[in-house]
């Protein structure tokens, strides 16, 4: 799928600098935090809301899925192969900076504000995408569209954080993650049929058009649930200019480190020392201490989703143009070899939610992460002729599943280990983890990728007409292979969930 994949959406949070939920002394708080939640979250009290905030996330994965399916031949077409972890990338690099920006916007005016103009910018970058004559500028338009997203995640999870109480959250979380199932089936279909028959351009043009909906269910129910700053009767916050400024430099390393990757030459080290150089300190400014070592507790709840989103995300990107460039698949059944992945990813989410299964949830986590390791290393075994190209479906649904299970268990945990004026800077760390994972994880698999020589990847039919000329299959296998390690060490990293 894409970057800012929505399933983390799905419940995963953002930034926040100071705040997010009420209270527990506030009378409108329930004996776990957050307000009533009677008749859950379909109740009266939260009918609209819910609706609301689940079409936004629809959308996203409606974007998701479908800019997956026709992503390939866009990049083919613009004669960008070597650049092809750019266009991914991209979205992940401004959105580490929006995530910054729109949690103190959030705690000084609510998230509506940051809400509605992260859809706008989101529409934007497609629609810029959509028109862009050479690679260099469809990546541009990725990276408005980024921006759009990191304003969006962060609002949502504001949302959530604000108007829901804790035995709610789980269920709010495995609503959005249930909301990839129809997009996880119909995207790929549609995106491929358009793509196929009208051209990749329609699908990038055409899905703004769908923001309407979210922003006339969402933006109303919000205003009433959950505007304003998070404490009406003290002062309003001031702007963070040195969060901001780290967040600047983690975006600004990480874009550096990126280039370098796809470059390959000895001048690239120049890129990636400044890189590194801008992107230490922030990174140490703006997660939790100990977050790299793995310390027990919160550190490794932050970490892990870092690892887990990063693997993932970073093996997925590739999967639609190893099928079609290596096993000769249209576009849509590409896309369609992940499209079960939104179902399973949502019974993951569910299986997560439920109360009994509380106490074992940190074997829970460490069981994902398995099925996660051994689905990325299942993959790039239809590089063989005679392997079915359907086994990425099954491994892909295997994986999702063990995703949906992790991600939204990070969430939950992170909630349940912050302190309400902790839950801003604690949510902005775990969602830092997870974009700047994906970037780091992207640029060492485009560097692999590249260096091996895919970036000369051809058609399926092309490569037949040319003997080995036009299959790259170890550049694929150096992508996947160690994202699936990557995925193993998550593995270690969910034994230290517990602080006993």
């Amino acid at each position: 799928m894409t970057a800012l994949d929505p399933r983390d959406a799905d419940v995963a949070p953002a930034e926040i600098s100071a705040v997010a939920a009420p209270s527990p002394k506030s009378p409108q708080a329930s004996d776990q935090g957050g307000p009533p939640d009677q008749g859950g979250v379909l109740g009266p009290e939260h009918r609209a809301l819910s609706i609301g905030i689940v079409s936004v996330v629809l959308l996203i994965a409606f974007e998701a899925t479908a800019v997956g399916t026709a992503m390939p031949v866009a990049a083919r077409e613009l004669h960008g192969i070597p650049l092809y972890a750019f266009a991914f990338s991209a979205y992940f690099t401004t959105s580490l900076f929006a995530m910054v920006l729109s949690g103190q916007w959030a705690d000084r005016s609510g998230p509506l504000a940051p809400l509605a103009t992260g859809i706008s910018a989101f529409g934007a970058g497609l629609l810029l995408s959509g028109t862009a004559g050479t690679m260099w500028l469809f990546i541009l338009g990725r990276a408005v569209q980024g921006l759009g997203g990191g304003l969006v995640i962060v609002a949502l999870y504001v949302v959530v954080s604000r108007a829901y109480s804790e035995r709610l959250r789980p269920s709010i979380m495995a609503a959005f993650a249930a909301s990839w199932v129809i997009p996880s089936v119909v995207g790929p279909l549609a995106s491929g049929t358009v793509t196929e028959h009208l051209g990749w351009r329609w699908v990038f043009i055409g899905i703004p058009v769908l923001v309407v909906l979210p922003l006339a269910l969402a933006l109303p129910a919000i205003r009433r649930k959950a505007s304003g700053p998070a404490d009406a009767e003290g002062p309003v916050p001031a702007f963070d200019r040195r969060r901001i400024r780290l967040a600047l430099g983690i975006s600004l390393g990480a874009g550096l480190l990126q280039y370098a990757g796809q470059d390959l030459r000895w001048l690239s080290l120049l890129p990636a020392l400044a890189g590194v150089a801008f992107l230490v300190p922030a990174v140490l400014g703006l997660l939790p201490h100990g977050t790299w070592r793995a310390a027990r507790g919160l550190p490794s709840v932050v970490l892990l989703r870092g690892v887990a989103a990063g693997a993932f995300i970073a093996a997925e990107s590739f999967v639609p143009l190893m099928l079609v460039t290596q096993r000769g698949l249209s576009p849509t059944m590409a896309g369609l070899s992940l499209a079960v992945g939104g179902a399973t990813w949502a019974l993951g989410s569910y299986v997560q939610s439920r109360p009994r299964l509380e106490p074992y949830r940190e074997r829970l986590m460490a069981g994902g992460m398995v099925l996660v390791a051994l689905s990325i290393a299942t993959a790039p075994s239809v590089l063989i002729e005679s392997v079915p190209v359907g086994i990425v479906a099954v491994a892909w649904a295997f994986g999702c599943l063990g995703m949906g299970a992790v991600i939204a268990s990070t969430s939950v945990l992170l909630l349940k280990l912050s302190a309400p004026e902790e839950a801003g800077a604690n949510s902005a760390a775990l969602q830092i983890s997870d974009g700047l994972s994906n970037v780091l994880l992207l640029a060492a698999g485009g560097a692999a990728f590249a260096a091996l020589g895919g970036g000369a990847v051809g058609g399926h039919a092309a490569s037949a007409a040319s003997g080995a000329a036009g299959s790259h299959p170890a550049a694929f296998a150096a992508v996947f292979l160690p994202m699936a390690v990557v995925a193993l060490v998550g593995v270690w990293v969910a034994t230290r969930i517990r602080t006993r």
